[in-house]
C-alpha cells in the first residue's frame, strides 16, 4: 500500500482537497485531530486542546486509522501523520510525551508513509470553526512548524499550491503518475 500524507496550514483546504481525491476512487483518512475536539467539545469540552492528554488522544487515533487494512498496491491518502502532531505538541508549548515519541520513532521504522508529503498551502486566509480557533498570523507559524517537523523526520515536502481543489487533486495525482511503483 501507498500510503501519503497531506498535511500544511489550517484551513488550506486538505479536507475539500481529500473529498476530492476520493471522489476520483482513493482511499482517504480523516484528520484526527479534528475529531477528537468535535468529540470532546459534544461532551462539554470547549477547549479540548488545553488538555494534557490531548496530544496522545490524536496520536492513537492516528495510528488507529493507520493500522486500517487495505488492498495492497492501493493508494491511501491521510489528513496529517504524528508528525504533525509533533508540529502541534510545539505550537502548544508541550513536552514530547512517551506515546508521540514512541509514534514517530515507529512510522520511521516503519516506512508506514511514504517519504514524499503533500504540503497542501495556505490560501491567504483562515475560516474560524469550532475546532479551529487559530488567527492567519498563528497559521503561518503552525505551516513553518509543519515544514520544519517533515524535514527533520526525513520526509520531502511536495508543494501544493494554493489553487482550485481540481487542480491541486490533478498535480497530486501527475506525482502519483512519477512516483509509481514500476512492475
Amino acid at each position: 500500500m501507498r500510503r501519503y500524507i497531506l498535511t500544511g496550514t489550517p484551513g488550506a483546504g486538505k479536507t475539500t482537497l481529500l473529498a476530492e481525491l476520493a471522489r476520483r476512487g482513493y482511499s482517504v483518512t480523516a484528520e484526527a485531530a479534528t475529531d477528537v475536539i468535535a468529540r470532546r467539545q459534544a461532551a462539554g469540552d470547549p477547549e479540548p486542546w488545553t488538555r494534557a492528554g490531548f496530544v496522545d488522544e490524536v496520536v492513537t487515533l492516528q495510528r488507529e486509522r493507520a493500522a486500517t487494512a487495505t488492498a495492497p498496491g492501493e493508494v491511501r491518502f491521510h489528513d496529517r501523520s504524528p508528525v504533525c502532531t509533533e508540529a502541534l505538541r510545539t505550537f502548544l508549548g508541550r513536552p514530547a510525551s512517551p506515546a508521540l515519541t514512541a509514534e514517530l520513532r515507529r512510522i520511521g521504522d516503519e516506512h508506514v508513509y511514504r517519504s514524499e508529503v503533500f504540503f497542501v498551502r495556505n490560501l491567504g486566509f483562515v475560516e474560524p470553526t469550532d475546532a479551529r480557533r487559530i488567527s492567519f498570523e498563528d497559521a503561518l507559524t503552525f505551516e513553518r512548524l509543519h515544514e520544519r517537523a517533515y524535514r527533520a523526520h526525513g520526509y520531502r515536502l511536495i508543494d501544493v499550491p494554493a489553487a482550485g481543489v481540481a487542480e491541486r487533486a490533478d498535480l497530486i495525482e501527475a506525482v502519483l503518475a512519477r512516483t509509481a511503483p514500476h512492475r
